[in-house]
């Protein structure tokens, strides 16, 4: 490796994946990454960053939020008063101007994220047809690694592959899919039942076995289809899953059938605190927690990961590939609503929404709901700290939550406000675990990393790892800790100092690129020649349109 040209000096560094926790060492950086020390250090005569008394964590992953494409788009148009409501980001001479609102512009994603103590954002739902236009506000968005997650739980290919129960040509048309949108994993959204909801409409909950209409193909076997391919191509995420019913009541019987579905294989749910609700779906008076009525099955079943979807008080917006869900809200709520449909591949909804849990009793159980994942799962590194941004919350609200998960005298005191009748929907009073630093660490840096399969180059601080740093001024107040990093540097480049962002490097998109049966393509161009209204060989995204990607080697599974 080459010598060091930068150390930081005596930080109290947290890197789980290396089991230290709060040890005082220097860090040693070369080129971008992570490298040992030299031999003597004494004779080192490079840059030096004093963090004696700091905490030294890895640079943060937001493995599951929505910050690329049309829908992000759209949700921008639909909230431009909120724009007004929170300050902007301005320009400097290093930097571009951005504003923050509900839905943040491209540089102030970046801003914002860095301003966390986050260097690394992925994308988690993207059709490939909207992968072009995601591409280019990946790229608009300064310090960021990135990558996005491929829409394929709907696309009539994979449904017309389930019904004729043929593995191989799903396995093959999920390789090329991801290649043609360059793209890092595979993404279900309300498996089917998206396709079902633009014929049928108004049906209140789908069943896994039930079939989409004019398809054949039930949820189920979309569902343990894509999670055998993602298995038999070896991507380094397994199969990431919306499961059916989002938000009604009752539905955590739909997400424990559709883990015991998989059957060994392996599964990342997504925003699991939208998926575990008790009640009857036709009584929203019944709603409450199921968590504990999940957590066994999760606890026996390592092969599954999952990460949170919290919700913080305040604004949000719903930027869904479940347009069911956003109908739902809509009629519910009387709120304003966005529906598109994407050819042969899904659908989007966007709707403006605002959680209200010191006033309604639904957005305290969810908010409950959340910090029950949090606190009852006993191990941190099959979760990752999400608000499905900015389905629950905005991101640059994670502070809030991990002074939640790291002070218990704060969570009582956010507790006092809600309903009273949250305690009788909710065991999140009889909690009073605490995280520690170690564990915020795991929870939003090296668990996010491992269940990604990038955990050889990120969410660590070991020699080779990308040299994504943060570094915070130790308070008691977790919240202002976290709010306001004292440094942050993208591969090793200095990026927030004392809380302002000072340059705007460009991240890199993490892809694969999965081989597979090249006999299978002409069926594959054939079909999309019928079926389409676009060119074949306009479809896919050639490899020089992206000379930052990075394509992620497959691992054995």
């Amino acid at each position: 490796m080459p010598a060091p040209t930068l150390r930081i000096l005596g930080g109290t560094v947290y890197d789980p994946i290396h089991d230290i926790d709060g040890q005082t060492m220097d860090l040693w950086v070369a080129d971008g990454r992570l490298v040992p020390p030299p031999d003597d250090p004494s004779t080192f005569s490079g840059k030096t960053i004093d963090a004696r008394g700091y905490a030294v964590m890895p640079g943060g992953i937001d493995m599951h939020c929505h910050v690329a494409g049309p829908k992000v788009n759209a949700g921008r148009l639909m909230s431009p008063a909120s724009y007004r409501e929170t300050p902007g980001i301005p320009r400097s001479a290093a930097t571009r101007s951005g504003l923050v609102g509900r839905v943040p512009t491209t540089s102030a994603t970046g801003h914002l994220f860095a301003g966390i103590g986050y260097t690394t954002a992925m994308d988690a739902a993207i059709p490939p047809l909207h992968a072009r236009a995601a591409h280019d506000e990946l790229r608009d968005t300064p310090i960021l690694d990135n990558g996005f997650y491929v829409l394929l739980g709907n696309a009539h290919r994979v449904l017309d592959c389930a019904a004729r129960g043929d593995q191989e040509a799903l396995d093959a048309y999920a390789a090329w899919a991801l290649d043609a949108a360059k793209g890092f994993a595979l993404k279900v959204v309300n498996p089917g039942d998206v396709e079902d909801y633009k014929q049928v409409s108004r049906k209140a909950v789908r069943e896994l076995d039930e079939d989409v209409t004019g398809f054949g193909a039930s949820p189920r076997q979309v569902v343990v289809g894509l999670a055998a391919a993602a298995d038999h191509l070896g991507l380094p995420h397994p199969v990431h899953i919306h499961c059916n019913n989002l938000g009604i009541p009752g539905n955590w019987r739909t997400t424990l059938a559709t883990m015991q579905a998989l059957d060994g294989r392996r599964g990342h749910f997504a925003h699991i605190q939208f998926h575990s609700y008790d009640g009857d779906p036709a009584d929203p008076r019944s709603f409450s927690s199921a968590v504990p009525k999940l957590l066994d099955y999760v606890r026996r079943h390592p092969e599954l990961t999952l990460d949170v979807g919290h919700v913080s008080p305040g604004p949000a917006m719903i930027l869904t590939g479940d347009p069911r869900a956003g109908d739902r809200l809509h009629r519910q709520l009387g709120a304003p609503w966005y529906n598109a449909d994407i050819e042969q591949e899904s659908s989007c909804g966007v709707i403006p929404i605002e959680y209200l849990p010191q006033k309604n009793l639904i957005a305290a159980v969810q908010w409950a709901i959340a910090l029950e994942w949090y606190l009852l799962m006993d191990d941190p590194w099959r979760l990752a700290l999400t608000s499905d941004h900015p389905n629950g919350g905005a991101f640059y609200r994670y502070p809030e939550m991990i002074s939640l998960l790291m002070d218990r005298a704060f969570r009582a005191e956010a507790l006092a406000t809600m309903p009273k009748g949250l305690r009788d929907r909710s065991v999140i009073h009889e909690l009073d675990r605490e995280y520690s630093l170690f564990e915020i660490a795991i929870l939003t840096r090296a668990a996010p990393a491992r269940m990604l399969g990038l955990d050889a180059r990120k969410g660590h601080l070991g020699p080779g790892a990308d040299a994504d740093i943060a570094i915070y001024s130790p308070n008691p107040d977790r919240r202002a800790m976290f709010e306001r990093p004292r440094w942050v540097l993208k591969a090793g480049e200095l990026v927030v100092d004392d809380g302002l962002v000072v340059s705007e490097p460009a991240g890199r998109t993490f892809t694969v690129s999965p081989e597979f049966d090249p006999g299978r393509l002409p069926a594959i161009r054939a079909w999309f020649e019928r079926d389409y209204s676009i060119r074949f060989a306009n479809y896919a995204i050639p490899a020089d349109d992206l000379p930052a990607a990075e394509v992620v080697s497959p691992r054995r599974v």
